[in-house]
């Protein structure tokens, strides 16, 4: 690599840098501060909002909640606090008591706290919406029953039940809903196709970009997720690709069950019977942003359900519970309650199982020791210790690698002309010398799972939303201590870059090539623009890794390795690696 690559190189590094800067500091400054957040969800929830129109299910309304004198009524036990309005007869939302809303605030998570429709509430159903005005027939400690009939020819009765906050076979954040629909006419009712709401999400705090706003559905044997991206609008690039934001997107049935979520909670709907569609919007919830903002934007999701015909007395039931709470995997992978795959809602993707086990792992860690940072660091230390041994092999044989590298240099210098000649004096070098060319790999690419587990585990477990650890307030967020010039100032990212460049100081390096060696210095940079955004919880997972990484390595390299009888590599085009030589044994390499 000549100075002007090296130039270019770095021009290219410092260039991603002042975008990544450019780029925070843009969504630090149109992202509005989450007081004023606060201000446009009171201010919303006191007056309705414009309708909205277009899709199968006619119209909505934007951010609605309760009409003028509308009665709520509240069923609670120690986990939840459920708020029922009687114009539409369903859940106007649902507060988690035992999650705050904002850090160090008293008051619970509102779920569906901004929405556009009451949850489990009719849509499109003339008569039966949420314009529609439902009586009280009765109350207990833990169910309410709501009546209305529709053009004195169908009856409605919903009923919601409450389960305690502790029993068997039961779960504190599930409600049972039972809808019953009697003829009270003299002739039969058509079959009808009913719609009922999942609710609506939001992005969770001001910073939230939505991007994991999502509806998703099971069909019994497959999961799929429609993300709030996909009904955004695209540029495409140089017009490629590009498309118009969608009104709706459709989702065929049979549904197991179907859920509504954002980063951290989840409605999820588990009907009696499976539903026959899911239909999937994206609703502007703050008008206090522009159109163009996608943070004014949440996702709502309403399940479809087809009613027989009805002869004159007769009646259908609908039945279903609806899940309103944490993404927690431990409490939705109870089979005993929820169906075999709803913990597939965490949406762990294609290395679930990592996931799966390093959370199991982690909970359980929790249970001895009185931090979450803690648990994720003894976490990081069990798995180091468990691949430890496989680590040293692989060590020791990069270190191998590296004796014999001015050899292989000097092979490649004297068969460049003859690649298969080249090849089978490589391998016999190789197994001579006992080197294994691959074995320095695993190192690199034993902790990867483990990895993109934590990757896609670490940011959306609601039992690390507002965990403290050391000067982090929150390790589901960045550990952002202050701002310098609008730019957050995140301190585990730059300790952990920090580490990346001692490791590289002490690991062997496996090419003699200068340019791939100047160009590897560049690595630790690029990890910075790619983990300056992540979560606190993430960057002391790669932070404790790198840093046991670079204890096992100096304990690696003080081990002695049996003499491999060298001989010692001659410059290109003076002698060949075959001439005889005196031996040596070959001393540290220094970096």
């Amino acid at each position: 690599m000549d100075k002007k690559e090296q130039y270019v190189g770095i021009a290219f590094v410092v260039a991603a840098f002042l975008c990544f800067i450019t780029i925070n500091r843009k969504y630090s400054q149109d992202v509005p501060q989450p007081a004023e957040v606060r201000q446009e969800v009171a201010r919303q929830t006191a007056s309705a909002g414009s309708a909205v129109s277009g899709g199968p299910e006619a119209s909505f309304s934007s951010a609605t909640q309760d009409r003028p004198g509308a009665a709520v009524a509240t069923l609670e036990n120690d986990y939840i606090q459920v708020h029922f309005t009687d114009f539409g007869g369903a859940i106007r939302n649902v507060a988690l008591k035992k999650y705050p809303s904002v850090l160090g605030s008293t008051s619970p998570y509102l779920f569906n706290e901004l929405h556009d429709e009451p949850m489990l509430g009719f849509v499109n159903y003339p008569g039966l919406g949420h314009d529609t005005r439902y009586t009280v027939v009765s109350q207990s400690q833990d169910s309410i029953t709501y009546r209305a009939v529709v053009d004195g020819t169908l009856e409605v009765t919903r009923t919601y039940t409450l389960p305690p906050s502790k029993g068997p076979g039961t779960d504190p954040y599930q409600l049972r809903s039972e809808t019953t629909f009697r003829n009270l006419g003299a002739r039969a009712a058509a079959p009808v196709r009913v719609a009922l709401s999942l609710g609506t999400t939001a992005p969770v705090n001001a910073k939230d970009f939505g991007t994991q706003l999502a509806t998703g559905y099971s069909t019994g044997s497959d999961q799929a997720f429609v993300l709030r991206g996909e009904l955004e609008s695209r540029n495409g690039f140089l017009g490629m690709g590009a498309r118009d934001a969608k009104p709706f997107i459709e989702s065929s049935g049979p549904i197991a069950w179907a859920a509504v979520k954002n980063q951290f909670f989840s409605a999820i709907l588990t009907p009696d019977a499976p539903a026959g569609g899911l239909v999937t919007r994206r609703v502007k919830l703050l008008t206090l942003l522009p159109d163009t903002d996608r943070n004014a934007y949440g996702v709502t999701g309403t399940a479809q359900f087809d009613l027989p015909a009805l002869e004159p007395k007769a009646q259908a039931s609908l039945g279903c519970e609806l899940y309103v709470g944490p993404n927690e995997y431990r409490r939705l992978a109870n089979d005993a309650v929820f169906k075999a795959d709803q913990d597939k809602v965490m949406q762990f993707g294609f290395f679930k199982f990592f996931s799966e086990l390093l959370l199991t792992l982690m909970v359980w860690i929790r249970g001895f020791v009185p931090n979450w940072g803690v648990a994720i660091i003894l976490t990081t230390l069990t798995l180091k210790t468990v691949c430890l041994p496989l680590t040293l092999v692989a060590s020791r044989s990069a270190k191998r690698m590296q004796k014999v590298q001015p050899h292989m240099q000097a092979l490649k210098e004297k068969y460049k002309d003859n690649p298969a000649k080249l090849q089978a004096a490589q391998v016999e070098l190789f197994k001579k010398h006992k080197v294994n060319p691959l074995g320095g790999c695993i190192p690199m690419l034993l902790p990867m799972p483990f990895f993109f587990g934590f990757f896609r585990l670490l940011p959306n477990a609601a039992e690390l939303r507002f965990a403290p650890f050391l000067w982090a307030h929150d390790l589901s967020a960045p550990d952002t201590v202050g701002y310098i010039h609008g730019f957050p100032i995140n301190v585990l990212p730059l300790i952990f870059v920090a580490a990346n460049f001692a490791q590289m100081m002490v690991m062997p390096q496996p090419t003699v090539d200068n340019a791939q060696a100047k160009m590897m210095k560049f690595m630790p940079l690029m990890l910075l623009w790619l983990y300056y955004s992540f979560s606190c919880a993430l960057s002391l997972y790669s932070t404790v890794n790198a840093l046991f990484t670079i204890g096992q390595q100096l304990v690696v390299n003080r081990m002695k390795d049996p003499e491999m009888n060298l001989p010692e590599a001659a410059p290109a085009g003076k002698s060949s690696p075959g001439r005889p030589m005196k031996n040596v044994t070959p001393g540290r390499r220094k970096h």
